[in-house]
């Protein structure tokens, strides 16, 4: 269950020039929480853009790969039960890494926009949208709620039946078309129901979570996805008790978002897992007690240490080795694993049925568990209250146009989250 907190941030709104025309005011107006340096050149007149084809700067991957090409392209007005938004801040994830390198030739479609992590303004809405409207403070999310289906009633899963995450769909639900074209008009496609490496993109209204506006912008854009998902496998998933002992495999965003999420829920001892030693002097300045580099021992992790038995183990790499480990790691009779990492086809568990039946678990999760339109205002609450504490994951900050320096930075595991000033 989410914390609930009060809302006790409050911002100003910075100074413009008096010469802009009313509706920008107007639509300043709405947004007063507006904060983390955007500018006014970030913003919009909607009666200029409405209705319209927005052209504006991407960063569009053409190959496996390749270089990101920073280039001008067209952006659709929204359609039935979309939304069009003003991207102000994203930032990279392993999950856009992977896609980059083209590690499922399956999910492969170019050219394309990645990008799933981000913060913005909704700029237009199409026909029968009425949750979100123009200059709301928003969040795109992979695995979207539509909120009528079966899937999405039910409270013991946050996947919805149309708007679940898809890596294979590559073009819009309502007409199976693009909403991003060069301006030669060629389709360029559409990634986890978001793509928000460029400046405007369109979603699905399902996927598009309306956030409290005075909420830390650079924050939120974690929300997207590392963050909620980590804390949400410790919250939600694992539901880890006050008092408990959890281990954490693989000490990046989300592992940390896990330990976080672990911390915050009242565990006593929180182990770090990685075979990176550079990571643990980060992971001991967000609160992380013990580690356990794997290659410093001769014997398997849950063998050598005297940790073992930990009544939560969450896994955050995607490998099959390091998750038997996991689950070996565990308390026998009650011991529960939660897979987070991305893991390889065809590859199968790493388990013999038979060892399930000692008591111990093993679950995976897809976004934390949480559900995103419904959940994720109160995680952002929650984090404004410093019930989860943020800092420390944005690591590092560039311009949009330097977006192939910040894939160096994530490849080489000198960061942990990457924000680009779109």
């Amino acid at each position: 269950m989410l914390l609930q907190a009060r809302r006790v941030l409050t911002q100003t709104l910075p100074r413009y020039n008096s010469k802009s025309p009313q509706t920008f005011v107007e639509l300043l107006g709405s947004t007063h929480g507006l904060h983390d340096n955007v500018t006014k050149s970030k913003l919009f007149n909607p009666n200029e853009t409405s209705g319209k084809v927005i052209t504006c700067n991407a960063a569009i991957i053409r190959g496996p790969k390749q270089p990101f090409l920073m280039e001008t392209i067209r952006v659709d007005p929204p359609k039935k039960m979309e939304v069009r938004i003003k991207i102000l801040y994203t930032s990279i994830c392993q999950t856009d890494l992977s896609a980059w390198k083209g590690e499922n030739e399956a999910q492969q479609a170019f050219p394309r926009i990645l990008g799933h992590e981000a913060v913005g303004l909704v700029e237009s809405v199409g026909e029968g949208v009425t949750d979100v409207k123009a200059g709301d403070h928003v969040i795109p999310i992979f695995n979207g709620e539509c909120g009528h289906c079966s899937y999405c009633k039910t409270k013991t899963s946050n996947l919805c039946q149309t708007y679940r995450v898809n890596p294979f769909k590559s073009v819009m639900e309502h007409d199976g078309k693009c909403r991003f074209s060069t301006k030669d008009g060629e389709p360029i496609f559409h990634f986890l129901n978001t793509s928000t490496f460029t400046e405007y993109t369109v979603l699905d209204s399902a996927c598009v979570v309306k956030i409290d506006p005075n909420a830390p912008l650079k924050k939120m854009t974690l929300l997207s996805c590392g963050i909620s998902t980590g804390m949400g496998a410790a919250w939600n998933t694992a539901n880890v008790q006050p008092g408990s002992s959890v281990a954490i495999f693989g000490l990046g965003t989300v592992g940390l978002a896990a330990s976080e999420g672990a911390r915050a829920r009242g565990a006593s001892k929180i182990i770090g897992v990685d075979t990176n030693p550079e990571k643990f002097n980060k992971a001991k300045a967000m609160g992380m007690a013990g580690f356990v580099n794997p290659k410093d021992g001769s014997k398997p992790v849950h063998q050598g240490n005297d940790w073992w038995g930990v009544d939560y183990s969450i896994e955050c790499v995607g490998d099959l080795k390091l998750l038997r480990e996991a689950f070996l790691s565990t308390h026998d009779g009650w011991g529960k694993t939660v897979m987070v990492g991305i893991y390889p086809t065809p590859e199968m568990l790493p388990l013999h049925p038979m060892e399930l039946f000692d008591g111990r678990s093993i679950i995976g999760t897809i976004f934390g568990d949480f559900k995103g339109k419904s959940q994720l205002p109160e995680l952002a609450e929650a984090c404004m209250n410093g019930v989860v504490n943020l800092d420390g994951f944005i690591t590092h900050e560039l311009l949009f146009e330097k977006i192939n320096d910040a894939f160096k930075l994530l490849s080489d595991g000198k960061a942990l989250r990457c924000l680009l000033h779109v």
